[in-house]
C-alpha cells in the first residue's frame, strides 16, 4: 500500500552490514546511514530502515535502528513490518500518537505468537516518521536513541529505557533488577533495557509500550542521528551533533561517527542514520 518509492533507498540485510544515502524528491533533505559488526562471536543484530515513501499524496521518511539481543530474528521482523503496521493503522493521519503506539503493540504481539519462528530474542527499536518534511514523530523501546540538532543543541527526540529507572515497575510485575552478573542494572539479571519487543520469557516483567514525541521542523532544524547503543555508550548527545554538522554528506557523517566510537572502544554493533534537513552552509 505505500510502495510508491520516490527515491534511492538501501535496507541491510543479515549479511549486508551497509552503508548508503538518499534523500527526498525535492532534493532539500537528504540521509545516509552507516552499520558496523561489533566485535562479539553473533552475526550482526542491528537492522535499519532509512526511505522516503509517498503515501496518500503525503511524503513520508521512514528512518529506523533495530538493535536485537538472542539473535537477529525480532530486528529482521521489525525492519520488513514496523513501519507497514504503522502506516496500515486507520487513524494514521488524524492521531500519529495513538497509530504509532498501537502499531507497536500489535507488532509485538505479532512477535510473540511468531515465538517458533523468531525464537526467544528480542530487539531495540527506535523509529522516525517525518511528515511532509514539517512534522516530526519519533517513537522507541529501549536504548536506541535519537537526538535532534536546532541550531546546533542537541535535542534528546527518544527515552533510554533502563532498568534502574523503571525498577518500580518491573518489581511491581513481579521482576527484579540486578547488577550481577555483569555490571550494569538488568532485569532478572538477564536484559540490560526495561522496554523491548519480543524477550518472551521475560515478557511478564517488561514493558513494550513506546515513549513518542514529536516536533515541528522549522528553520533551525538541521540534523537528526538516530543510532544503536553501540554509538551512545561512548559518545554523549552534543558530541554527537558537533561532529555530524561539521561534514557536509549525510552518509560520511554516519561512517565518521561509528569510526569515532570504534576509536573510544566501543564493541558493539553500531549503526547509524543521520538525516540532513538543509542546504550545507544555509
Amino acid at each position: 500500500m505505500m510502495e510508491k518509492l520516490c527515491c534511492f533507498q538501501f535496507v541491510g540485510g543479515p549479511t549486508s552490514y551497509g552503508s548508503g544515502k538518499g534523500k527526498n524528491h525535492a532534493g532539500n533533505i537528504k540521509f545516509g546511514f552507516d552499520l558496523v559488526k561489533g566485535k562479539a562471536n553473533h552475526p550482526m543484530e542491528d537492522y535499519h530502515v532509512a526511505r522516503f515513501v509517498e503515501l496518500d499524496d503525503h511524503e513520508l521518511g521512514l528512518f529506523a535502528i533495530y538493535d536485537g539481543h538472542s539473535g537477529d530474528r525480532v530486528p529482521s521482523y521489525l525492519q520488513k513490518h514496523l513501519f507497514d503496521n504503522i502506516l496500515n493503522e486507520r487513524e494514521f493521519w488524524v492521531d500519529p500518537k495513538r497509530s504509532i503506539s498501537n502499531a507497536y503493540e500489535k507488532t509485538d504481539e505479532a512477535i510473540l505468537s511468531h515465538e517458533s519462528d523468531l525464537g526467544r530474542g528480542g530487539s531495540t527499536s527506535v523509529t522516525a516518521v517525518l511528515i511532509n518534511g514539517q512534522r516530526l514523530w519519533v517513537a522507541n523501546l529501549g536504548d536506541s536513541r535519537a537526538v535532534l540538532s536546532k541550531g546546533g543543541e542537541a535535542i534528546q527526540m527518544s527515552t533510554d529505557h533502563e532498568p534502574s529507572t523503571e525498577r518500580v515497575s518491573i518489581e511491581h510485575k513481579g521482576g527484579f533488577v540486578s547488577n550481577m552478573p555483569g555490571d550494569v542494572p538488568r532485569v532478572n539479571g538477564q536484559l540490560a533495557v526495561s522496554r523491548a519487543f519480543g524477550d518472551k520469557s521475560l515478557k511478564s516483567h517488561l514493558r513494550s509500550d513506546p515513549a513518542i514525541h514529536d516536533t515541528t521542523v522549522d528553520n533551525k532544524t538541521d540534523l537528526l542521528v538516530l543510532a544503536s547503543d553501540g554509538l551512545w555508550k561512548v559518545m554523549d548527545n552534543q558530541e554527537v551533533v558537533d561532529i555530524a554538522r561539521r561534514i557536509k554528506d549525510p552518509q560520511k557523517a554516519a561512517k565518521r561517527l561509528i569510526a569515532e566510537a570504534l576509536k573510544r572502544e566501543s564493541k558493539d554493533d553500531i549503526s547509524c542514520v543521520v538525516v540532513r534537513f538543509r542546504k550545507w552552509g544555509v
